[in-house]
């Protein structure tokens, strides 16, 4: 059952949800942070409408770089701005950033520890008909591997309105995961968000199966729907929205691993060094548990929408139900 203490949406299983791009919230967020803090500067790519930065452009000119279609040059810009005691945040499409200039990611910003935060729009398969080589699915590898980064990705647009203006006040850099496609909006205003802190969204029955998902960004409304069916099948599980990829909610996932038989990860992303990944990294050392991971399996993808790629890329609520039916097989 949806977790009613942290006030979820409850038209989340409606036709008439809401939906609306977690870009979007990042927009309306950035400019409520540049309202709230005078030293919050924004740099875009050439995508600045696309990632939704036009907004706090309009309101604050002056506030506002466009760098053009020169990444690597963008962050050596935001790296002498965060020198000077500005917070840069720094937007484009994640295949470009932190994709295209992640060396000067490392140096300029980590290495140096100035505190900036990278916007990486259109992350994922939701990107669509961008097709394979628009859809970044190796970005959260590339940055919660760099020291005085964190890494975030919002389950929806409330969510990323949030997480910006958090990661404004967070003592490291922070790597916010954005999608350019509309997705239902399952949190409310009260709904808990936190950089580090993750949520419950849905509470198993006394009949617990023992199988946890974990799941990030859009493909949380999926764990949800495929929670919601299950139940009526008789078999109960848990889904945690792993918002916190860096640093990783340890606390909660500790708690979860305990009292359950398995996981499985559900992410846009390479198996590989994604949020499974994190997830799989701390039990290993703190509480081994049989691990099962869904996501991109050492693949590019391709051109079509986001509802046709999620679902040949088994990564929708019915390939969620089947593996969690095939891990009950093994526990």
């Amino acid at each position: 059952m949806l977790n009613n203490k942290i006030f979820l949406n409850p038209k989340i299983f409606s036709p008439d949800v809401p939906r609306k791009a977690s870009r979007d919230g990042f927009g309306e967020g950035l400019v409520v942070a540049g309202e709230k803090n005078k030293n919050v500067v924004a740099l875009c790519a050439d995508v600045t409408e696309s990632v939704r930065m036009h907004l706090f452009r309009d309101r604050f000119p002056k506030r506002f770089i466009e760098l053009g279609i020169a990444e690597q040059n963008m962050i050596g810009v935001a790296s002498g701005l965060a020198a000077s005691g500005k917070i840069p945040v720094v937007g484009s499409y994640a295949v470009f950033s932190p994709g295209r200039n992640w060396e000067q990611i490392r140096t300029t910003i980590c290495y140096n520890q100035q505190k900036i935060i990278l916007v990486g729009s259109h992350a994922g398969l939701n990107v669509g008909p961008d097709g394979g080589s628009h859809q970044a699915l190796e970005d959260i590898a590339l940055t919660r591997v760099l020291p005085f980064m964190g890494v975030v990705i919002p389950a929806d647009a409330i969510e990323a309105r949030k997480a910006i203006l958090q990661a404004v006040d967070y003592p490291t850099a922070v790597y916010l995961r954005l999608a350019r496609a509309k997705s239902p909006v399952i949190t409310t205003e009260k709904t808990p968000f936190a950089i580090g802190k993750s949520q419950v969204f849905w509470l198993p029955k006394e009949n617990f199966s023992g199988i946890t998902v974990i799941a990030c960004g859009y493909l949380v409304f999926e764990a949800l729907k495929a929670a919601q069916e299950l139940e009526k099948e008789g078999i109960s599980i848990a889904v945690i929205n792993n918002s916190a990829v860096k640093p990783l909610d340890e606390e909660l996932i500790l708690q979860w691993a305990k009292k359950s038989k398995a996981f499985v990860t559900v992410e846009e992303h390479q198996i590989a060094g994604g949020m499974g990944s994190a997830v799989a990294e701390f039990l290993a050392q703190n509480y081994p548990l049989p691990i099962y991971f869904m996501g991109m399996k050492d693949s590019f993808g391709e051109s079509g929408t986001a509802k046709e790629l999620i679902s040949k890329y088994r990564l929708d609520k019915e390939a969620i139900k089947e593996k969690v039916k095939e891990v009950l097989k093994f526990t």
